[in-house]
């Protein structure tokens, strides 16, 4: 069998960005202006979609609006949100329906049109390794070219990694067979779902609570038992009061990178319900659904708190899982059968396998993850490798959040260039979160 050809051009990027959701999409549109940068975007996808499974009618984001790819590094930039919706003829009716928060469905549809506005971004090109030119200091970035089998070389001084956060199954679940989905393929299973005599959702987050809803809505319609099972002891909402909205800042994220590892990973475990809780609408939605379904007789259905996932087994000949479950604070187990599964389990950080080969140029903490310094960089340099949603564990809960990613990529730029080209915040908040004189590194 003869070997697809590589393609080669042997020009050197400034950089190369690998992986394209939301936060290096923002790269590619705040870095489009700027002359001096020659910056190349590679995915994998066919083209932009962003947790398309889980893209309900009325799902919003859990962040405004000025939270786009480009507004708050630079709100004149033609890659805004309002400037989608002006091109798209709906600005006034986004302006009448008086919310700051788009639809997921919108905010995806915007992230596509901005994506077609570019030219520096390669879709279908799943990069399978990366190396390191020692003689040139370059990376060597190997791809395969989905459309064409081609194996293709893109060359580039600097990478940024955004690969994103992949869906996380419990190992109590994993290689159990049967058709049990995570959320993230929801939209794709919704329908064979609902033609179970009974469906579980075990999660905690919003995504949990959305598709509890959306199926809960349906149930008079098909007659299957719901159930929604959460290890948290209670339905937390999204703490979004404007003082705790003030952590999701510069000053913030210089007090937690400063902080000691221990310290970070216990503050992370507390944080959950600043950035994995339920919006307060939507748990008040769900009681009302409920005490309408339930107004003429038991809507059959259950929500169960302070429940752990303990283990799971799938029988084949019923098509039913079995799953092993224990009540944390009574310390009692048991089990429940269902046929619909749909984990609402959440995504964990996994380091790409391409980055084997440059792995010792890479600096590790005790615990295998990335070394991340406050500007984002993670190479034994500091100013050859820079990461996007894979430093929680060093910078916090604001990792994930799309209010700080312009941000972030206003600091990533001016590690790129050289220079501040976007101004960079470094005091926003009104409050002080580390002690008088105490050692806190700024942005």
């Amino acid at each position: 069998m003869s070997t697809p050809h590589t393609q080669d051009t042997g020009k050197v990027h400034d950089f190369i960005a690998i992986g394209l959701g939301p936060f290096n999409l923002g790269l590619a549109c705040l870095t489009d202006p700027i002359e001096e940068l020659d910056g190349l975007f590679l995915d994998d996808k066919p083209g932009f979609d962003w947790h398309s499974g889980m893209l309900l009618e009325d799902s919003t984001l859990q962040t405004p609006f000025m939270s786009d790819l480009v507004t708050l590094a630079d709100p004149t930039s033609p890659l805004s949100f309002l400037n989608y919706l002006k091109e798209s003829g709906r600005l006034y009716s986004f302006y009448i329906r008086e919310s700051f928060y788009p639809l997921r469905a919108e905010y995806n549809d915007y992230c596509q049109w901005a994506a077609g506005k570019l030219d520096t971004i390669r879709f279908q090109n799943r990069v399978t390794r990366v190396e390191h030119d020692e003689r040139e200091d370059v990376y060597v970035v190997h791809a395969d070219d989905l459309a064409s089998g081609e194996r293709r070389t893109y060359r580039g001084r600097k990478l940024v990694l955004g690969t994103g956060t992949p869906p996380y199954i419990p190992e109590s679940c994993q290689g159990l067979g049967g058709d049990l989905t995570h959320n993230s393929r929801y939209l794709d299973v919704k329908s064979s779902l609902q033609e179970k005599n009974s469906v579980t959702v075990v999660g905690s987050g919003q995504s949990a609570a959305e598709i509890y809803y959306d199926l809960l809505q349906d149930i008079d319609h098909h007659d299957y038992q719901l159930t929604w099972i959460t290890r948290s002891p209670r339905f937390f909402p999204l703490e979004y009061t404007k003082l705790t909205l003030e952590m999701t800042s510069p000053e913030y994220v210089d007090y937690f990178h400063s902080l000691p590892a221990a310290t970070r990973d216990q503050l992370n475990a507390s944080q959950k319900n600043l950035y994995k809780g339920i919006n307060s609408e939507l748990i008040d939605g769900i009681f009302d659904l409920l005490y309408q379904k339930n107004r003429r007789g038991p809507c059959p259905t259950r929500l169960m708190t302070n429940t752990a996932l303990t283990g799971a087994s799938y029988d084949e000949p019923s098509a039913t899982y079995t799953l092993e479950l224990r009540q944390e604070e009574q310390k009692q187990d048991f089990s429940l059968t269902t046929q619909g599964l749909v984990l609402a389990t959440g995504y964990r950080y996994r380091v790409p396998e391409f980055l084997d080969p440059v792995k010792d140029r890479i600096e590790w903490d005790e615990q295998g993850r990335f070394a991340v310094r406050r500007d984002y960089s993670v190479d034994v340099t500091g100013k050859g490798i820079y990461v996007q949603n894979a430093e929680l564990h060093t910078h916090g809960f604001v990792a994930p959040d799309l209010g700080m990613a312009a941000y972030r990529n206003s600091c990533i730029i001016r590690e790129l260039l050289g220079r501040e080209y976007y101004p960079v915040e470094r005091a926003i908040a009104f409050q002080d979160f580390a002690a008088p004189g105490s050692e806190v590194t700024p942005s």
